[in-house]
């Protein structure tokens, strides 16, 4: 069964050597949405939506309201996403539930998506 949760986090960055308004200093807010799948326990659940929640939120800790320059070079969406993606998949080892996809929004209605 798969289980999907979304969260947000604001940061800055630039994109170095673009060509256009993006290589200067901006913010966005970032959605994210995970999907994850596992099987259903004897309880019911998968995973609580809250231990998804921990998950994700710790990966997110990294970027929020940080320049994203500082940690990737060349922060776009998708080197953003993939970086996401490995973080929370590592994470994930060890629990009843493995990493299925990972959407990245930024902004409203432009986003980067790593599947498995």
């Amino acid at each position: 069964m798969k289980l999907g949760l979304q969260s947000e986090f604001d940061a800055a960055h630039h994109l170095p050597d673009y060509p256009g308004k993006c290589a200067m200093v901006h913010g966005h807010t970032y959605k994210v949405e995970i999907v994850v799948e596992g099987p259903r326990g004897d309880d019911g659940f998968v995973m609580d939506f809250y231990q998804i929640k921990k998950y994700l939120n710790s990966a997110l800790e990294e970027m929020d309201h940080r320049d994203l320059n500082d940690i990737l070079p060349n922060p776009t969406a998708e080197l953003i996403a993939d970086r996401l993606f490995k973080r929370l998949k590592d994470d994930l080892k060890g629990t009843v539930v493995c990493l299925v996809s990972l959407k990245l929004w930024e902004g409203n209605n432009k986003w980067a998506m790593v599947e498995r």
